[in-house]
Protein backbone atom coordinates (compact mmCIF):
# COMPACT_ATOMS: atom_id res chain seq x y z
CA UNK A 1 0.00 0.00 0.00
CA UNK A 2 2.66 2.25 0.77
CA UNK A 3 4.14 1.82 -2.41
CA UNK A 4 1.00 2.56 -4.20
CA UNK A 5 0.49 5.54 -2.16
CA UNK A 6 4.24 7.18 -2.89
CA UNK A 7 3.41 6.65 -6.95
CA UNK A 8 -0.09 8.45 -6.75
CA UNK A 9 1.86 10.94 -4.48
CA UNK A 10 4.61 11.27 -7.22
CA UNK A 11 2.45 11.25 -10.42
CA UNK A 12 0.28 14.15 -8.70
CA UNK A 13 3.32 16.36 -8.27
CA UNK A 14 4.54 15.69 -10.95
CA UNK A 15 1.62 16.37 -13.04
CA UNK A 16 1.20 19.74 -11.08
CA UNK A 17 4.97 20.93 -11.41
CA UNK A 18 4.29 20.62 -15.35
CA UNK A 19 1.12 22.81 -14.92
CA UNK A 20 3.27 25.28 -13.32
CA UNK A 21 6.01 25.09 -15.41
CA UNK A 22 3.75 25.07 -18.24
CA UNK A 23 1.99 28.58 -17.38
CA UNK A 24 5.31 29.95 -16.23
CA UNK A 25 6.59 29.31 -19.73
CA UNK A 26 3.92 32.20 -20.76
CA UNK A 27 3.85 34.62 -17.79
CA UNK A 28 6.50 35.90 -15.63
CA UNK A 29 6.65 33.99 -12.05
CA UNK A 30 5.79 36.91 -9.28
CA UNK A 31 9.32 37.90 -6.90
CA UNK A 32 10.28 35.23 -4.72
CA UNK A 33 8.27 35.96 -1.74
CA UNK A 34 5.80 38.62 -3.13
CA UNK A 35 2.40 35.77 -3.09
CA UNK A 36 0.08 35.23 -0.86
CA UNK A 37 -2.22 31.96 -0.82
CA UNK A 38 -5.34 32.83 -2.53
CA UNK A 39 -8.30 30.24 -2.61
CA UNK A 40 -7.40 29.70 -6.56
CA UNK A 41 -3.68 29.11 -6.11
CA UNK A 42 -3.41 27.51 -2.61
CA UNK A 43 -2.23 24.16 -1.38
CA UNK A 44 -1.58 22.62 1.40
CA UNK A 45 1.85 21.31 2.05
CA UNK A 46 2.86 18.82 5.18
CA UNK A 47 6.31 18.34 6.29
CA UNK A 48 8.11 15.89 8.03
CA UNK A 49 10.98 16.98 10.20
CA UNK A 50 12.42 13.63 10.78
CA UNK A 51 15.75 14.49 13.87
CA UNK A 52 18.94 12.77 14.20
CA UNK A 53 18.48 10.83 16.81
CA UNK A 54 22.33 9.95 17.54
CA UNK A 55 22.67 13.70 18.70
CA UNK A 56 21.43 15.36 21.67
CA UNK A 57 18.20 18.24 21.13
CA UNK A 58 21.11 20.65 22.33
CA UNK A 59 23.20 19.90 19.83
CA UNK A 60 20.49 19.90 16.98
CA UNK A 61 18.98 23.29 18.44
CA UNK A 62 22.00 25.00 18.08
CA UNK A 63 22.56 24.22 14.64
CA UNK A 64 19.15 25.03 13.74
CA UNK A 65 20.05 28.30 15.66
CA UNK A 66 23.62 28.79 13.38
CA UNK A 67 21.99 27.86 10.23
CA UNK A 68 19.40 30.54 10.95
CA UNK A 69 16.14 28.28 10.53
CA UNK A 70 13.37 29.72 12.74
CA UNK A 71 14.65 32.99 10.88
CA UNK A 72 13.73 32.18 7.47
CA UNK A 73 10.99 29.22 8.62
CA UNK A 74 8.23 29.61 7.71
CA UNK A 75 8.69 32.13 4.76
CA UNK A 76 6.53 35.21 5.00
CA UNK A 77 3.00 34.80 3.60
CA UNK A 78 3.07 31.10 4.44
CA UNK A 79 0.39 30.32 6.68
CA UNK A 80 1.08 27.58 9.34
CA UNK A 81 -1.70 25.71 9.52
CA UNK A 82 0.02 23.12 12.60
CA UNK A 83 2.95 22.74 14.03
CA UNK A 84 3.02 19.44 16.38
CA UNK A 85 6.30 17.62 18.23
CA UNK A 86 5.53 14.05 17.43
CA UNK A 87 7.47 11.86 19.72
CA UNK A 88 9.95 9.73 18.21
CA UNK A 89 9.89 11.60 14.76
CA UNK A 90 10.69 15.16 14.88
CA UNK A 91 8.05 17.80 13.79
CA UNK A 92 5.42 17.89 11.90
CA UNK A 93 4.02 21.16 10.22
CA UNK A 94 1.36 21.51 7.83
CA UNK A 95 1.43 25.07 5.66
CA UNK A 96 -0.86 26.67 3.32
CA UNK A 97 0.86 28.55 0.40
CA UNK A 98 1.15 29.60 -3.21
CA UNK A 99 1.70 26.62 -5.55
CA UNK A 100 4.36 28.69 -7.28
CA UNK A 101 5.96 29.05 -3.92
CA UNK A 102 6.87 25.26 -3.07
CA UNK A 103 10.58 25.75 -4.65
CA UNK A 104 10.80 28.54 -1.86
CA UNK A 105 9.70 26.69 1.00
CA UNK A 106 12.14 23.38 -0.38
CA UNK A 107 15.36 25.89 -0.42
CA UNK A 108 14.77 27.00 2.81
CA UNK A 109 14.39 23.77 4.17
CA UNK A 110 17.81 22.80 2.51
CA UNK A 111 19.76 25.78 3.82
CA UNK A 112 18.64 26.06 7.65
CA UNK A 113 17.22 22.37 8.25
CA UNK A 114 19.66 20.15 7.21
CA UNK A 115 21.93 18.31 9.44
CA UNK A 116 19.38 18.45 12.48
CA UNK A 117 16.62 16.81 10.09
CA UNK A 118 15.89 14.77 7.42
CA UNK A 119 12.51 16.14 5.11
CA UNK A 120 9.34 14.10 3.84
CA UNK A 121 6.96 16.51 1.84
CA UNK A 122 3.32 15.87 1.47
CA UNK A 123 0.83 17.37 -0.31
CA UNK A 124 -2.16 17.34 0.98
CA UNK A 125 -5.98 18.49 1.97
CA UNK A 126 -8.41 19.39 4.07
CA UNK A 127 -11.23 16.26 4.14
CA UNK A 128 -12.15 16.86 7.55
CA UNK A 129 -15.62 18.07 6.48
CA UNK A 130 -16.23 15.35 4.15
CA UNK A 131 -14.98 12.79 6.50
CA UNK A 132 -17.21 14.12 9.47
CA UNK A 133 -20.23 14.21 7.04
CA UNK A 134 -19.59 10.91 6.03
CA UNK A 135 -19.78 9.35 8.99
CA UNK A 136 -22.66 11.51 9.93
CA UNK A 137 -24.32 9.59 7.36
CA UNK A 138 -23.55 6.79 8.15
CA UNK A 139 -24.57 6.34 11.06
Amino acid sequence: MGHDFRSIVTAVLLAGFAACSASAQTAAPPPVGSAGPTPDNAILLTIFLKHDQSRPLSELNAQLTKQGFYKAFPPDGMEVLSWYVTMGIGQVITLRLPASRIREVNRVLEDTAWGSYRTEFYPTYDYKSAGVAAHDKAK
